[in-house]
């Protein structure tokens, strides 16, 4: 049970997407007008996402009232609607090219942000539309990323403003050893967002450093933060905020960071968090999703 004092004291609500905020089917009408909401009620809503500015849902920037996502894993706070860069913490330049160079060594797919889009080797890109991909969700890459001739050429052309770079695995014995070969690089943050990935961002990168530099820019402390996520890349916000939130479907190390567990994205667990917690519903989700959320509990107990 979290703390009515606590409760009172949130101002800003920091929202990871995908697992988080978004479904399977992406931004839900209930998520989007419980978020609307929580901007007319005086609540400052706030994405922080892993993905590029140019990756954002549409209906995600359609949200009324929305005036800052962070993108990048923490890389820019970018201010609605006209897209400028308010805040920027890119990657270490020299830690950067060590790192490209130890990953041209190597054959995984990798993704470079940089701008606000992210870009991926030509080759690649073609080999996906052609062939597609039996472990990446290559509909995603080829709807969201930029084609490049050359990604390690493009990286070292761009080695000052690079804000994260995303490494595919197919194999959990090559994910396990190559974080360890990047734990020993300094400058660097070494998080995922999901099994087969690692994402490498600058020294201090991370949400919370950027929903931290939001908070400052708002005249808000973290203790005014309701942070909700469900990946590694969001425990640090998590742990940060006030109060920090895991999705139901988030593993058990992510539940661990959390002050409180809500029902999973599918269930649209976001909003009735908001709705039951901060609104002060007695119950946040339709009677049918309800059922079906007091179905799966009692499963869990058996």
């Amino acid at each position: 049970m979290i703390d009515k004092e606590k409760l009172e004291k949130i101002k800003l609500i920091a929202l990871d997407l995908d697992g988080t905020t978004l479904t399977r089917s992406g931004l839900t009408r209930r998520t989007q007008e419980t978020l609307e909401e929580a901007i007319r009620r005086g609540y400052k809503v706030v994405i922080a996402t892993g993905r590029p500015f140019v990756a954002l849902p549409e209906k995600v920037l359609e949200i009324k009232g929305l005036e800052h996502v962070i993108i990048s894993n923490g890389g820019h706070i970018v201010s609605l609607p006209g897209g400028e860069f308010v805040y920027s913490d890119y990657m270490d330049q020299e830690a950067s090219l060590r790192v490209c160079a130890i990953l041209q060594e190597e054959s995984f797919d990798i993704e470079v942000f940089t701008g606000g889009a992210a870009f991926v080797d030509k080759s690649l890109y073609e080999d996906l539309a052609a062939n597609g991909s039996d472990y990446l969700s290559y509909k995603y890459i080829l709807r969201t990323r930029r084609p490049v001739e050359g990604i390690y050429d493009f990286w070292r052309e761009h080695s000052r403003e690079v804000e994260n770079v995303n490494i595919y695995f197919r194999n959990p014995e090559d994910k396990q050893r190559m974080a360890g070969v990047f734990e020993a690089v300094a400058n660097i943050t070494v998080t995922s967002s999901m099994p087969k990935n690692i994402e490498l961002g600058g020294a201090g990168t991370s949400k919370a450093a950027a929903i931290e530099a939001l908070c400052s820019m708002s005249g808000l402390t973290m203790e005014n933060v309701m942070a909700f996520g469900d990946s590694p890349n969001d425990c640090a916000m998590i742990e940060a905020a006030g109060i920090g939130v895991t999705m139901g479907n988030a593993t058990d190390d992510v539940k661990a960071a959390a002050d409180h567990i809500a029902p999973t994205c599918e269930e649209e667990g976001v909003a009735y968090t908001i709705r039951t917690m901060l609104f002060g519903e007695a119950s946040g989700m339709p009677q049918r999703k309800k059922r079906r959320w007091r179905f799966w509990q009692n499963l869990k107990r058996r």
